[in-house]
């Protein structure tokens, strides 16, 4: 089933990508360890986690300031400012009352929102948790590691994959870091860390906590101590501490039935806000992250009256080759051609950019037929789009061809959900504001992508 990424701003003007699924009562999921959940396929087992853990329930997911999908170029980054993130995602969501799980990372801002909005919170469950990053890591830990992940953030993103995790699972840890890897930057990944050192501390919270809350730990954690588990347990009012066996954070790994079992246990005691009854919902069924291209000849009805049938005719099979060559050269799926333009798919969303770059500067080098040169637009987005009988739709297509209709001759446009994602990778882009795109009601921003430089 298609995921449909939205955005939505945060008071601070910050834009947040999020997304729902699946069918129940909604249930907001703040991120683990500040990855984006548009990557999650990249690590199978938290995936199907993630999906099995809101299954019966209408998961909202989203993405922090900073990382993944979200908005990339933002100096606050504290931990009042990611609980703006999760606020402006629950008001653009228009949940007035939910559920709320902050596994890890997402504990501490679980708890403040839910300290701020008892109203909106039916129910909090951490799981793997703390109340503030200083009680258990040292300043000079934090120091120490936020120095190797802006000097070296593959070899920082393995020692956070590696982290218990390893021994339980090599493959799942090597996975995890590239989870990690690709959803934010080194630099990015280290100032979250040290402000959230510096201000993530909700300890003093949690006797106002006033909503009914589960706390699920590993009592051997290698990652956070138990005893932090213990500590939450018995500051919140009415608190419930079910302690898991295993030493391994990562709810994915080691016996992961028995968190999702005590989530939906706890989950299901609210008689308001059952979950709905177990069935085959979309967060049943796998989807697949593609980015998606369509490119268009500028002028073309134009060009075929002054240039007649047959010549015009001649320009187009050279457009076609040249497309189709760029396309298998850069792996990507000709899903349809439209006469004067194509639509293709991606598995990788730089190498789909790579392939606009390279179909710009085919059609801008190609040796003239009949005194025409070729001038196409290009646009791109990313998401999961709904396939059937070898075609795609839905919002993700929509928006790549509009994206498309934007540009003009020799230009390539990409959503900002593609812009975020090659974060890092090397491309230069300018941001050419945002445009109300049709069939949408939030604007959309998009980027240049400037292939000539």
């Amino acid at each position: 089933m298609e995921r449909e990424v939205r955005y939505c701003t945060t008071e601070d003007g910050v834009r947040i990508a999020y997304c729902a699924e699946g069918k129940g009562p909604p249930l907001v999921i703040a991120p683990y360890l500040l990855e984006s959940f548009s990557l999650h396929h990249l690590y199978p087992a938290f995936d199907r986690f993630m999906r099995m853990a809101g299954r019966g329930s209408s998961v909202i997911r989203y993405d922090v300031r900073s990382s993944g999908l979200s908005q990339r170029d933002v100096e606050d980054v504290s931990h009042s400012a990611t609980v703006q993130d999760l606020e402006a995602v629950v008001r653009a969501a228009g949940l007035q009352r939910f559920a709320l799980l902050g596994p890890l990372t997402g504990g501490p801002v679980a708890i403040a929102y839910t300290h701020q909005h008892p109203d909106r919170v039916s129910r909090l469950a951490l799981y793997g948790s703390y109340p503030g990053l200083r009680h258990f890591w040292a300043e000079e830990m934090i120091r120490i590691f936020t120095e190797l992940a802006r000097a070296n953030w593959a070899m920082a993103a393995r020692a956070l994959g590696d982290l218990s995790l390893r021994e339980e699972d090599p493959v799942m840890a090597s996975q995890q870091a590239d989870m990690i890897m690709q959803s934010i930057g080194g630099d990015a990944f280290a100032t979250i860390a040290q402000r959230s050192h510096e201000t993530d501390d909700v300890l003093s919270l949690l006797p106002a906590v006033a909503v009914p809350t589960l706390i699920a730990h590993r009592v051997d954690d290698a990652g956070v101590p138990f005893h932090l588990a213990q500590k939450m347990a018995s500051d919140i009012p009415g608190a419930r501490l079910v302690a898991l066996k295993g030493r391994v954070n990562q709810p994915a790994a080691g016996d992961s039935q028995a968190v999702i079992d005590a989530i939906h246990a706890f989950l299901d005691e609210d008689r308001a806000t059952p979950r709905a009854a177990p069935g085959v919902d979309q967060t049943d069924l796998p989807g697949t992250f593609r980015t998606i291209l369509f490119t268009d000849i500028v002028a073309h009805t134009e060009m075929m009256q002054r240039l007649g049938d047959k010549r015009g005719r001649d320009l187009l099979r050279e457009h076609e080759r040249i497309t189709r060559e760029v396309l298998k050269a850069h792996v990507g799926t000709e899903v349809k051609t439209m006469g004067d333009g194509f639509m293709a798919s991606f598995g990788s969303v730089t190498r789909a950019v790579h392939c606009a770059i390279a179909l710009q500067r085919a059609f801008g080098e190609r040796i003239e037929t009949a005194g025409e040169a070729l001038h196409a637009r290009c646009g791109l987005n990313a998401g999961e789009p709904i396939e059937e009988d070898g075609d795609l739709f839905g919002a993700t297509v929509i928006l790549a061809s509009r994206i498309a209709a934007k540009a003009e001759g020799g230009e390539i446009l990409v959503a900002d959900t593609v812009r975020g994602l090659c974060s890092g990778k090397g491309f230069l882009f300018s941001d050419r504001g945002e445009f109300v795109a049709k069939g949408f009601e939030e604007p959309v921003r998009v980027y240049e992508v400037r292939w000539r430089e």
